[in-house]
């Protein structure tokens, strides 16, 4: 298997406008880089407090993530350049869980890291509180292990409703990999899910930590 690397632009991104606003404006700090496998399939779970949380976890994790994106997107000049090359791969309107999965699991089978946020939406406490079953399905269709990460803050730096940004500490804290379901049955897939939620809010109950 050929693992997919950063492409140019990816890089330009993430070093000159995701680095420093995650680094610095926000003063940003990752710990567990190393659970992080560099490449292969990879299924990357997290909370979701923020439109921040994309573009952090490409950066801070050291690989780039794909995230689903609206079809209209990527047809938008230089926004629809900027994500594809970012990894975001389109899902048009509509479509149906089923159609999402498996462009997911494409992208899984061909090496990437695809980002799955537990809840869906974006939660108000920045926590994991109605995990859905997508993350563990994709790993028990793709074999793809699952990689935990707490992102701390992002729901109180911007997150629902805020329109300017609160200058709080952001940081990621990464767990141990956690291996796919044995099977696509609905109490495997309940399992699984309801560990990672365990894991994540775990890691969120650390709280920030110094360096």
């Amino acid at each position: 298997m050929t693992f997919p690397k950063p492409s140019f632009v990816y890089r330009l991104v993430s070093y000159l406008i995701v680095f420093p606003l995650f680094r610095i404006i926000f003063r940003g700090r990752t710990s567990g880089k190393n659970n992080t496998p560099l490449q292969g399939p990879l299924v990357v779970v997290s909370n979701h407090g923020s439109h921040l949380d994309p573009p952090l976890l490409g950066h801070a994790l050291g690989r780039p993530v794909a995230f689903m994106a609206k079809a209209e997107l990527f047809s938008v000049p230089l926004l629809g350049t900027v994500i594809r090359a970012c990894g975001a791969y389109p899902v048009n309107r509509g479509a149906s869980d089923r159609e999402a999965i498996r462009v997911a699991t494409s992208k899984l089978l061909d090496g990437w890291a695809i980002g799955v946020f537990l809840d869906g939406t974006r939660q108000e406490n920045g926590r994991v509180n109605n995990p859905m079953p997508g993350a563990a399905l994709l790993a028990a269709r793709s074999g793809a292990s699952l990689l935990p990460v707490a992102i701390i803050n992002t729901h109180r730096a911007l997150g629902p409703g805020r329109f300017w940004p609160r200058l709080v500490p952001i940081q990621l804290r990464i767990g141990e990999i956690i291996p796919p379901p044995t099977s696509r049955r609905k109490n495997d897939l309940q399992s699984t899910t309801a560990e990672l939620q365990l894991r994540i809010n775990s890691l969120l109950d650390q709280g920030l930590f110094s360096e």
